[in-house]
């Protein structure tokens, strides 16, 4: 992909570092002695800068509340988790999928199960809600995406696919007729109020209910394959989310 780019060091190139390799932004001014720059992923890149929490966030007498205070980012809240999460594991610019890096589809739940679990979630939690927080959020960062680049034929399809599942989604209300600048506005307002609510399993039945009940679009036959392949990718992981946690 370097080759492909023109770029002389991948190691040091921005457009990579920034998720591979987040501590090369760091100026020199602000590294610790020692920091290894090329290192990977840390906790900070997820928990943001920790030399304020680092020392007390195990401590058992912290609690939740102490480590917000104490500067850790709130991963509890679902809307704050989804919008930390999103921008490494979703946004990948044209350029560099043209060179060969491969499209992400993100899918909060999914991706925070695989993730080695060093947290507890809320007696309350349900892996249902976060897949719909989730796809809410990548809705709108794709509307942001498409609003720039509204000629771009890919971004039309992964949007499709959003809008198609999230308009499918039981009592979701997405407008039909909403265009790139305002999905992105109701998706943001969507993701937040559906991370605030009280999740019940009746959600979860109707939800998963009115995502099974979608066979019939697949027979369409005015809605091209490659449309509805987008639109199966984002059902299938839906159905996953949730038939598990009803």
């Amino acid at each position: 992909m370097a080759e492909v780019l023109g770029i002389s060091s991948a190691a040091k190139e921005a457009s990579c570092t920034v998720c591979h390799a987040p501590f090369q932004s760091v100026p020199p001014e602000l590294q610790a002695n020692p920091l290894d720059v090329t290192a990977g992923v840390s906790c900070e890149s997820c928990h943001g800068p920790a030399e304020s929490w680092l020392r007390g966030h195990t401590r058992p007498d912290w609690s939740h509340a102490d480590r917000v205070n104490a500067g850790m980012r709130d991963l509890k809240d679902l809307y704050g988790r989804g919008n930390a999460c999103v921008a490494c594991h979703q946004q990948v610019p044209g350029n560099l999928l043209a060179a060969g890096h491969p499209e992400l589809i993100f899918e909060l739940d999914g991706q925070g199960v695989s993730e080695p679990k060093h947290w507890r979630e809320s007696a309350d939690w349900s892996g249902a809600q976060t897949w719909l927080v989730g796809q809410a959020i990548a809705l709108r960062e794709v509307s942001w995406e498409l609003s720039r680049s509204p000629n771009d034929d890919k971004l039309k399809l992964k949007w499709d696919g959003l809008v198609w599942v999230m308009g499918k989604v039981h009592d979701a209300g997405l407008p039909a007729s909403l265009g790139a600048n305002e999905t992105q506005k109701w998706s943001d307002e969507y993701a937040r109020k559906t991370s605030e609510m009280k999740w019940s399993p009746e959600r979860t039945r109707k939800t998963l209910e009115s995502l099974a009940a979608t066979i019939g679009d697949f027979r369409a036959k005015d809605v091209a394959p490659p449309v509805q392949a987008r639109r199966a990718e984002r059902l299938v992981l839906g159905l996953d989310s949730f038939s598990e946690y009803s």
